[in-house]
């Protein structure tokens, strides 16, 4: 990340006509996406001749069969009303596809629930303080398959090596599928620098430009949906699933954040590790509700099986287990690479974008408002499970407050949903209990 002031993000204005600029691309098909609240992408196809009605009246969903978004069957419809701003043509997926992320609302109001209103509210209220929140996105991956007993295994059978990060003939043999991806996001003008194998068989990551903190979550949705299509096209699976395999490294989406003042970051300092004052208390703020937050920065049963790991194959997990800050050193829930921004590495492959950042911002101003100070001793462990980081979420006012944004009960519902998810999982019996209990007594 440099000094340089973020490129803005292509505006509304210059596509104020949706139906003309499809049109005029050659899209056939607009595709209307918004996420739930664990970040299933929910979409409907609008064909170009019903783009006019799209942008000014949105497309209609039955919200309770969306999933996590805090309706009932007897609800009203959800309305999915795109943002022109994130129109995104993909070729690569389909000739004549395009893609727009979309507010839901419901009975002609945005609706709470919904991920992006979430966020949204928070940009606006830290925009009424002259603030504005950038961000980047690691993406972590795996690429997997079935062998013929069905079990999982990485999709590229040489993929064995006890340290295959980095390693150049793995990622050779990923080429097409990887240069690909990189290629739809550097045509997207994402600004896609890097592609590596991550430290476990068969894991990727792929990297590009940090922008306003709205743009970076809908393009981590989009990059979510480009890699597991172009991946199925191969025979593969692209997996965000945080712990795939239980003696190898997990996937982590680790965010770098930033505070800008009318283009002028407000994060570079003279302080520690080139850090102002005001990143130090943005920081604080975010060690302090650490805990919480966790429960939206690693939000499955799964995640604390990653964060939760002593060892791995490799040798090292890089998965934060306490709420500590340092320089360059990726053992650290947060980390800080430079004084330009501050990486939360806290959050895992099943994190939703649009939450994480609301959950960070609100952590962040809050250290501000509070003038906390990061180098206090003794900072807690993270929650050793989702019940634990549930719980801590309930106990927590101003992460609580952040899921609220929108409008109230936004919190509770999530936490009843995680909650729910901990003892489906609790109340199941496998091989671990089979082998250690089935003629134990």
């Amino acid at each position: 990340m440099t000094l340089d002031a973020p490129p803005a993000p292509l505006t509304a204005a210059a596509r104020g006509d949706l139906a003309a600029q499809a049109r005029a691309d050659g899209v056939r098909f607009l595709m209307a996406v918004f996420v739930d609240l664990t970040g299933k992408p929910c979409a409907k196809l609008v064909p170009v001749e019903a783009a006019e009605e799209l942008q000014y009246e949105g497309v209609g969903f039955a919200g309770y069969a969306v999933g996590a978004i805090g309706q009932e069957p007897c609800d009203p419809d959800l309305v999915a009303v795109p943002d022109l701003a994130s129109y995104t043509l993909l070729p690569a997926v389909r000739e004549g596809l395009a893609l727009v992320h979309c507010d839901p609302h419901v009975e002609g109001q945005p609706w709470p629930y919904a991920p992006r209103v979430i966020l949204k509210s928070l940009l606006e209220k830290a925009q009424e303080r002259r603030l504005e929140l950038y961000a980047g996105a690691e993406i972590e991956y795996f690429l997997v398959a079935r062998d013929a007993d069905g079990k999982l295994v990485p999709a590229d059978g040489r993929d064995r090596a006890s340290r295959p990060c980095y390693d150049a003939r793995g990622l050779t043999r990923m080429y097409d599928h990887l240069t690909g991806v990189s290629s739809v996001m550097n045509e997207l003008g994402w600004g896609n620098y890097a592609n590596d194998h991550e430290d476990a068989n068969g894991q990727f990551e792929q990297n590009f430009a940090y922008a306003d903190a709205l743009t970076t979550a809908d393009r981590v949705i989009t990059a979510r949906y480009l890699i597991s299509t172009l991946a199925e096209r191969r025979g593969m699976t692209a997996t965000f699933m945080p712990k795939p395999f239980a003696d190898q490294t997990g996937s982590g989406m680790h965010l770098h954040l930033s505070l800008w003042d009318d283009g002028e970051p407000l994060f570079p300092g003279d302080g520690a590790h080139g850090l102002s004052t005001v990143a130090r208390r943005f920081l604080a703020g975010i060690l302090e509700h650490a805990p919480a937050m966790q429960a939206v920065l690693a939000p499955t049963v799964n995640s604390y099986k990653r964060t939760g790991a002593t060892s791995t194959r490799s040798g090292a997990t890089w998965s934060p287990r306490r709420a500590t800050y340092g320089g360059n050193d990726r053992t650290h829930y947060v980390r800080i690479p430079d004084g330009n921004r501050v990486e939360l590495r806290g959050g895992d492959g099943a994190t939703n974008p649009y939450l994480a950042l609301a959950v960070s911002l609100a952590a962040g101003l809050d250290g501000i408002d509070r003038e906390l100070d990061p180098d206090v001793p003794d900072r807690p462990e993270l929650p050793p499970t989702l019940l634990h980081a549930v719980d801590a979420l309930g106990a927590d006012p101003v992460v609580a407050a952040a899921l609220d944004a929108a409008g109230p009960g936004v919190c509770e519902y999530f936490a009843r949903l995680k909650r729910e998810e901990f003892f489906d999982w609790h109340g199941t019996v496998g091989s671990w209990e089979h082998d250690r209990y089935l003629t134990a007594f």
